[in-house]
């Protein structure tokens, strides 16, 4: 039972590194040369989540935009908030569901130092 609150509030914590990484995408969609970022988790042999953030490289789009000396072409953002949204939604609800689990485990031990006393 412990090892489940453990896996639980690993992924917890995982999951809340995830919500980190879309809120930094999503604030920076507009500023140029941004490349986003990207959590994938991997579990471990204890049970527990382990977040790994990679950066995704693809180029963004470009424009001309007017400087000083002209015209330049410029690299937007990488980032797609039509992407971030529905990630961060069940981003959410994932950290929702392991969040009931540690609640569920806790009235089970609760329950079973009751009966125990």
């Amino acid at each position: 039972m412990l090892s489940g609150i453990h896996s639980s509030l690993s992924a917890l914590s995982a999951f809340a590194k995830k919500q980190e990484s879309i809120a930094d995408n999503t604030a920076n969609v507009n500023t140029d040369g941004f490349k986003k970022t990207r959590v994938t988790f991997k579990a471990d042999a204890a049970g527990a989540v382990q977040p790994r953030v990679s950066t995704i490289d693809t180029p963004g789009p470009l424009t001309y935009e007017q400087t000083a000396t002209g015209y330049e072409l410029v690299e937007r953002s990488n980032v797609e908030v039509s992407e971030e949204i529905p990630e961060a939604m069940l981003n959410s609800r994932s950290y929702q569901a392991n969040l009931k689990m540690v609640r569920i485990a806790d009235d089970m031990l609760g329950n079973l130092l009751d009966i125990k006393s």
